[in-house]
């Protein structure tokens, strides 16, 4: 079997770092006594060697300019190298090709240690096998790319985004891709030598493995009682999981759909007082069903993250708690709705009914469930508890009584957690 390496640039083609580096170069030219990089030089930063730059673009002495560097490294190893963020689409590239048999490895201008850092806490140093890091002695990407490429490689890859990557890959004879989702412009990556242009991280995997298939993505809910913050929670979930590369897709229950935004507007208006317990329970069903079958299923087959507010746990709560149908009954009436669609991390944030309620009426008017009687979400809240007695693996649980920011971290830190064990799993 054929031995098949891709080798990956790392700042502006796995992770988009110019926050980090942008902070590190105006401290290091503070420092210096020269004046703060504008905007337009900044840009030119990424992807040169570090001493070139402070050089070419601030124009130091090469003694300066390797003092600059030191202080430079100071700041980026303590704070500057997790100011960066994952692109979109790098780790469902990185898992396709991988599924496809071909080995991966870094080539960066960046020392090794900041590199490792750098891989380990985004998530991505599974997928690597060999990175080759500039040191004081050595920083060309051909020399680079020449100690880390096997013998016994028969097909090699450089990916990156600017002219030092693609000159690199040619003077090292492989094969060359400019990943034009980065730093550097289309143009300056054709004359440089990149004999393929991705556009995004996906068309790398299409175009070193015609017909890859793209790896799931995944569903996600959250649940809790009205009040308890989902809503913030959400977005300051979605904000710390895109910093990881994931693309994160929101919906919500009863809802989602233009079938189930209209079914919404029939079970929460407070004029249909007169519905019954089970119509309701078999409406939340019915938005339930085209929901699984319109946005949750074709998003995670499209690699996405679906997040979503409320699922099928609220109706078990809300419906077979609060209107007492019962636990087993709800589950029963939306078997055929969601089949074997379930969530695999539902957040929860706990929060005691008589506290939610005093949250949510000082918010604004209440809708038909709100509305209902403090007996009502108590039995809402005892529903929630038994699903999670049920199914404790399925639940992240979080005080929702804490802090915002500290709720958000906690639910970070265990979602990511399980996503990115499923990666390594699959």
């Amino acid at each position: 079997m054929s031995s098949r390496w891709v080798f990956f640039d790392l700042d502006g083609t796995l992770t988009r770092s110019e926050e980090g580096i942008w902070n590190c170069a105006r401290y290091a030219a503070q420092r210096m006594g020269f004046p703060q990089p504008d905007g337009e030089t900044l840009k030119q930063w990424i992807g040169p060697p570090l001493i070139w730059s402070f050089r070419n673009l601030l124009g130091m002495t090469e003694k300066q300019a390797v003092r600059a560097q030191e202080i430079y490294r100071e700041r980026y190893t303590a704070v500057g190298k997790f100011e960066n963020q994952v692109y979109p689409g790098v780790r469902g590239m990185l898992r396709a090709l991988r599924a496809g048999g071909v080995h991966l490895g870094v080539v960066t201008g960046k020392p090794e240690g900041p590199t490792r850092d750098i891989l380990e806490h985004f998530g991505l140093m599974k997928f690597v096998e060999r990175i080759s890091c500039a040191t004081d002695a050595r920083a060309e990407k051909d020399h680079l790319i020449r100690s880390v490429l096997p013998e016994d490689a028969e097909e090699a890859w450089m990916v990156g985004d600017r002219r030092f990557d693609m000159e690199g890959g040619v003077q090292a004879g492989v094969r060359t891709i400019g990943a034009a989702w980065g730093y550097g412009t289309e143009e300056e990556l054709r004359d440089a030598g990149a004999q393929y242009i991705a556009r995004d991280a996906w068309a790398v995997a299409e175009i070193v493995c015609p017909g890859a298939r793209r790896p799931e993505g995944a569903f996600l809910s959250m649940e809790g009682l009205d009040g308890s913050g989902k809503s913030t929670q959400m977005e300051m979930l979605t904000r710390n999981l895109e910093r990881f590369g994931f693309e994160v897709e929101h919906s919500r229950e009863p809802g989602g759909t233009p079938i189930g935004e209209k079914i919404r507007e029939l079970l929460l208006s407070r004029e249909n007082g007169e519905m019954t317990d089970v119509t309701e329970a078999l409406l939340y069903a019915a938005a339930r069903a085209q929901h699984v079958r319109e946005r949750i299923r074709p998003a995670v087959a499209a690699g996405r993250v679906l997040l979503c507010d409320r699922f099928l746990d609220s109706s078990v709560a809300y419906q077979g708690g609060g209107r007492q149908l019962g636990v087993d009954r709800v589950l029963a009436l939306n078997a055929e709705a969601v089949e074997d669609t379930l969530p695999m991390v539902t957040i929860y944030l706990d929060l005691d009914h008589r506290t939610s309620l005093a949250r949510r009426s000082a918010a604004s008017e209440l809708d038909r469930l709100e509305a209902e009687k403090e007996e009502f979400h108590a039995r809402v809240e005892q529903g929630y508890h038994e699903l999670i007695s049920r199914n404790p693996d399925r639940y992240v649980v979080v005080d929702a009584r804490k802090d915002r920011e500290e709720i958000a971290r906690e639910i970070s830190e265990k979602v990511l957690e399980r996503l990115l064990a499923a990666e390594e799993a699959g």
